[in-house]
């Protein structure tokens, strides 16, 4: 869209899924059963490890975190998408759409730090085991979940500070929500600064931490090389195959989606990246680490065992 000089606009509309006019209601079924699926997982999750104290360690103290953090992320950006399938009219106020690029961003990026924890709790787990329980104790787990939300938060403020400094010419959104740099395009003035700033931050908050979790995992795997018996290996690589299968996938969508050049590709090869990281990376977490995880399906069926009983 022609961006017209001189005439600043306080709200905006998403173009979504205009592309797909003619599949709209198949993409809001599609995606609200998702969303229930989503919601549901990680609902449970949260409750099965608040609930049974066999789960009461840090691992799931991390998984409980990261399932809370995965159902807010959702909501503040799924609901108003699947509004807008049915309703593409539907506007967001400009400042609706710095709150809800605030929220993601703080989210995204407490995610990533709160998977790099995780990172850390398997490798004192399998590589220094006598003092799991010193190293990994109750404030430690503490500091460094709010050590991951602090940094979200910093990092978010400048962002969307540096963002809603611009002046806004255009009013169409191509997206599905508040991202930056679709927004970013709507700006009446050459944005190369606000771009280098959102490089070095997504350079930062993605390959610091896929860098501390590649670190984590070598010396993880290099002892596990060094256990002896078939059965002990098997076990310590259990332990860790859920979580370094979530790693991969949030990484991989997040590096694909702020890395790459931003004229790579088109918008609705954007828009594919942006469902995986919004709407099945956060459901990925709870099929994952309760299909692959027997701690968890045991504490589901004694759960259910209660109940029934």
């Amino acid at each position: 869209m022609k961006k017209e000089n001189h005439t600043l606009v306080n709200r905006f509309t998403f173009q979504g899924f205009s592309s797909f006019h003619e599949h709209q209601l198949t993409l809001f079924i599609m995606f609200f059963v998702l969303y229930m699926l989503t919601l549901a997982g990680n609902i449970i999750i949260m409750t099965i490890i608040s609930l049974d104290r066999h789960l009461h360690t840090p691992m799931y103290f991390f998984l409980g975190m990261l399932s809370a953090s995965e159902t807010v992320y959702t909501l503040i950006i799924i609901p108003k998408m699947l509004c807008n399938l049915i309703d593409l009219s539907r506007p967001i106020s400009l400042a609706g759409c710095a709150t809800q690029m605030f929220l993601f961003i703080t989210l995204a990026i407490n995610n990533c730090f709160l998977l790099t924890a995780m990172g850390y709790d398997r490798y004192v787990a399998i590589c220094n085991p006598l003092r799991y329980t010193v190293i990994m104790n109750k404030k430690v787990c503490v500091r460094l979940a709010w050590g991951a939300c602090s940094i979200g938060l910093i990092v978010a403020m400048a962002q969307v500070t540096s963002v809603f400094r611009l002046p806004f010419c255009a009013t169409k959104v191509a997206h599905f929500f508040c991202d930056i740099r679709p927004v970013m395009k709507l700006s009446c003035i050459d944005t190369t600064v606000n771009e280098i700033l959102t490089l070095i931050i997504s350079v930062l908050v993605i390959l610091v931490p896929t860098g501390l979790v590649f670190i984590s995992y070598i010396l993880i795997i290099s002892t596990i090389l060094k256990i002896a018996s078939a059965e002990g290996r098997k076990k310590a690589f259990a332990t860790s195959a859920s979580h370094l299968t979530v790693v991969i996938v949030h990484y991989g969508c997040a590096s694909i989606a702020y890395l790459k050049p931003k004229s790579e590709n088109t918008k609705d090869q954007d828009q594919l990246i942006s469902v995986t990281y919004t709407i099945i990376t956060p459901l990925l977490n709870p099929v994952v680490y309760t299909l692959r995880n027997k701690e968890v399906k045991d504490a589901l069926l004694r759960a259910i065992g209660r109940k029934l009983s």
